[in-house]
Parts: structure tokens; sequence; C-alpha cells
């Protein structure tokens, strides 16, 4: 920053030619982007600059993000002239509260590497093309941090989210810390301090988030290391601490044991699934999702890096762990739920939180929580199933808040521990025999294949009518097999057919592709790699 004392330019046209700083901060509802301006604006009057911030709001799913414009420059006495907006190639600092906004901002124009200090918190928050996607829809962090870093003059990141809630605060308060903490301003410590304490009301919570997002901007703290794995997990909860019963200690033990024998490239996976599938039934349930894996590691060698083993590991584990009403009960009346929720909200201790759940089963949810010769009577007789239905298919609100409505969750959710001789969970586990054999079943002819079959498992998720969809598209996906098989390439058609049926909710670009694949055994195109 040039002085008014500089050799550089003359004494009398300080005012005309003293630079402008210009900063952007991206940020969307309920991260204090409002507040964030005011405090920059703030500081800079603290220190004799003259300073203007403006916004232009965002909408949903539309324009993005409110963009928040700050230009300040040294008080010499007269006014400068300030943009309402800031401009692509010209901006000095450049904020985001997350950094897919980061990203977008560098789409945008307003980073240069020559020019911009990119200051963003680290953490994630799905856009809403995210979110639709039925697949997993999340653009790569690595490449936004990896262009960020190109396009940047200089870029800090870390999960400012994080901080600002362990210490109670909102995000603001931690992107004023890495802000100060990066000397991209000519303000003292004490000037960003004095405009937060000057706030008053949640001034303490936001100090101590400010203080610890400056010391890791300068890097004077290390980063909060990752959690270590813990030896031994708690099977009940999946929390990662041993309790309850010995003999249900004993038994996780000897399960953990097993895998020990797996290969090592296997083991991270089955360790995940078998946490998953224990906690979501019991031992026996784990015992059974581990006799099941050894059937594809038996099959599998390291020549193929156990891909076959790894896919088993996980896709069985969300195969046994099928959402239905008992699951769904199960999590809503979870203590760690209510704290979640209580931490969302920003519930302090001792308040009342009221929650209401909404639920709209359907008749065939209602046959699968019942015996499965009782389920079975009822789904197989029309006319008794649709005069149930009628009393059944309707929205309900369920207040969890209150002993009535927390006392019928928990009853649904309990009935776990019947849950194998439910009609939904033969109907489960039928479907995932047919599956499983299938894909082991390809193993010798065409290893690659196997493992897409396998992979094709992620297709069905969800509850009620999305279940019923993801199973669609996951049948019509394998009815491509007799198509393909025998082909060179059979594995890459399946592979493109799942990732087909997983781009649109729809499923047009499913049929699309399958026409495709039917073309082409119509017309005896041969084999080959794609």
């Amino acid at each position: 920053m040039l002085d008014q004392a500089s050799p550089l330019r003359p004494k009398s046209d300080a005012a005309d030619t003293e630079p402008v700083i210009k900063l952007a901060l991206l940020a969307v509802g309920g991260q204090g982007g409002g507040v964030l301006a005011d405090w920059i604006t703030d500081v800079a009057e603290r220190n004799s600059y003259v300073a203007q911030s403006t916004s232009v709001a965002g909408v949903a799913q539309r324009t993005g993000a409110t963009i928040y414009y700050v230009e300040m420059a040294r008080d010499t006495g007269r006014l400068p002239v300030f943009a309402l907006s800031p401009s692509q190639g010209d901006v000095d600092i450049l904020i985001a509260a997350e950094l897919m906004e980061a990203g977008r901002a560098i789409i945008r124009g307003f980073v240069t590497p020559d020019r911009t200090t990119l200051i963003t918190s680290s953490h994630r928050i799905a856009a809403v093309s995210e979110k639709i996607e039925p697949g997993d829809g999340r653009a790569s962090s690595s490449k936004v941090r990896a262009t960020a870093e190109a396009a940047s003059k200089r870029f800090i990141a870390f999960d400012m989210e994080k901080i600002a809630a362990d210490n109670g605060s909102m995000i603001s308060a931690s992107l004023l810390g890495a802000l100060a903490g990066s000397d991209a301003l000519p303000f003292t410590r004490e000037s960003y301090e004095q405009a937060i304490g000057a706030g008053g009301r949640g001034a303490k919570a936001s100090l101590a988030a400010f203080a610890v997002a400056y010391d890791r901007a300068r890097g004077t703290t290390a980063p909060a290391p990752e959690p270590a794995e813990p030896a031994t997990v708690d099977p009940a909860s999946g929390a990662g601490r041993v309790s309850g019963p010995q003999n249900l200690l004993q038994g996780w033990q000897a399960l953990a044991a097993r895998i020990d024998l797996m290969p090592a490239a296997v083991r991270d996976m089955a360790l995940r699934g078998l946490r998953k599938v224990v906690d979501y039934q019991d031992i026996a349930y784990g015992r059974d999702y581990l006799d099941r894996l050894d059937q594809a590691v038996a099959l599998d060698s390291a020549e193929h890096a156990h891909a076959l083993s790894i896919a088993a590991a996980k896709h069985l584990a969300n195969a046994l762990c099928y959402d239905d009403m008992i699951r769904v009960a199960d999590l809503k009346t979870r203590s760690t739920r209510d704290r979640r929720v209580r931490k969302e909200v920003g519930v302090k201790d001792g308040s009342i939180l009221q929650v209401t759940e909404y639920f709209h089963p359907r008749i065939e949810e209602f046959c699968g929580t019942l015996p499965a010769g009782l389920g079975s009577y009822i789904e197989n007789r029309p006319k008794l199933a649709g005069f149930l239905d009628r009393r059944i298919n309707h929205g309900r609100r369920i207040r969890t808040d209150s002993f009535a409505g927390f006392a019928v969750l928990w009853f649904i959710g309990g009935l776990r521990r019947w849950r194998r001789r439910l009609l939904r969970h033969k109907v489960e586990t039928a479907h995932l025999e047919r599956w499983y054999a299938l894909a082991l079943g390809y193993v010798p002819q065409d290893y690659a294949l196997a493992v897409e079959i396998l992979n094709c498992r992620r297709l069905i998720k969800g509850y009620s009518d999305t279940h019923v969809r993801a199973q669609s598209k996951f049948d019509r996906v394998l009815s491509a097999l007799d198509l393909v098989k025998g082909r060179d390439d059979a594995a890459d058609w399946i592979r493109r057919l799942r990732e087909a049926a997983l781009k649109d909710e729809k499923g047009d670009m499913l049929d699309g592709a399958v026409k495709t694949v039917a073309s082409l055994s119509d017309h005896g195109v041969g084999g080959g790699r794609a």
C-alpha cells in the first residue's frame, strides 16, 4: 500500500491516486455474510479508511449466493469514487463461505493469479444440482482446490464452519479471523476484535472463533488431527466405543478377527461394512455378512487388486441394511439424532425443542412389517390389500417430542429384533441372493463383468416409492446382461447403463442406452473394448 508521502507520485495527486482495496464476499443465507461485510467496513473505518459496502442478493437455484462487495481507500479528505459491484479481474480479496462457492467465483472471473487473495472454508454444502442426481452427484473438491491454488495469488482454505460450530458462533466470525490472519488488509488484529466486540450479543463466542481461525490462517496452530481408528467398536451404536454385555464384546471381537484374516486391500471396506451391518441389526447379522463376503474373497486374487471382494464388502453391507419402517423409526428415536438436531437448530441446553416427523406409509410398507406369512396373505388378496391401503396410505405427522409420538416410533424401531421373520426381510434376502449369485457366477468367465454386476447394487436405495423406482432401474440394467454377455466390452456396457441410470430420476437416459445396446445386438456388432 503506497502512502501519501511515496516518491512514486506527487503529493498533490494523493487523493486521486490512492489505491482502492476491493473485496468480494460470497455467502448464502444463514452464514452471516451481511454481518461479516459490516465488520470489515467497521474495521476499515476504525483505521482511517473510507469504505463502502454493497450487496447483490442471490436467489435460490438461480443466481446462487449473495455477493457482498466492499471497497475501501485511505481517507485523504476527498471522497473516492467507489464501484457498486465487483468486476472480472478486478478483485484484491475474495472470501467464500464454502468451497464450491470459491469455485464459482473463479468461473465468474473474480479471482486472478497475479492479484487475488482467495480465502474460503473447505467444508461443503451440496448444491441443488448435486442433490437431484440419483447417484453420487458431488463435484470433486480436490479439483476445485487445485484450480483455486492455480487461479489465485494466495490461497487460504480450512474448515472454518467447524471452527465456528466448535465455538458456538457463526462462520462469519471464523472467516473474519482468516482474513485478519492473512494480512491481506493493513489492519491490526485488535481493530478486528474491536469491531466484533462492538456487536455485543454473541461477541464472546465470535471472538473465540475469530482467534482460532486467525491462528490457523497464520500457520501458528497445526490442523486438527484426524480421529484415530478405534481398536474396538461398540456394535450396538457403531460409535467406536466398547460397551454392552461381555458376550456382545466377545462376539464383535470374533468377527473382527475374521476380517484380520482377509487380504489387506479388503480389510478397510470389510470393517466398515461390518460396523454398518451390526449397528443395523446385531452380531448374528454381522456373521451372515462375513459368511457371504468370504464367498467373494475365495474367488478373488491379488492379480485383480481384489476389486471383486472390495465391491462385495461395500454393496453386501448396503443390501443387508435396506431401509424399512423399522430402520426409519430406529434412526429417528436415537439420542444421537436429538443431539444433532439440537446442534443444527442451535437449541441451548434446557430449552424445549419440538420435532415433527412426517410419514406416508403404503400398504407395501405395512405388510413388510408383518410376519412373512401374514404379510404375503394380505398382498395376495387385492381386495383386502386395497381396503387396508385406503386406510393406511395417507400422510401422518408425529410429534417425537411428545411421549405418545416418541413411544410409537420407539416401539416400531424395537421390532428389529424380529426383523428376520418379517415379509420385507424375506423379500430383500431373496433379491440379494439372486443378485449375489449372478455376480459370482460370472467370475470364471468375465471377472470385470462380475464386479460391475456387484456395483449395480448402488442403484437400489431409498424408501417407499423411491425404492420401487430404484429397483426398477436395477432390473432394467441387469436385463441387458443377455445382450452383452460374451462380448469383450460387456463390463463396459453394464457400467455405462448403470451410470445412465444414475444420471436422471426419470430414467430417460437409461432407456436410450438400453435401446443402443439392443440395436448393437440386433445388428450383430462384435465385441471390443470401447
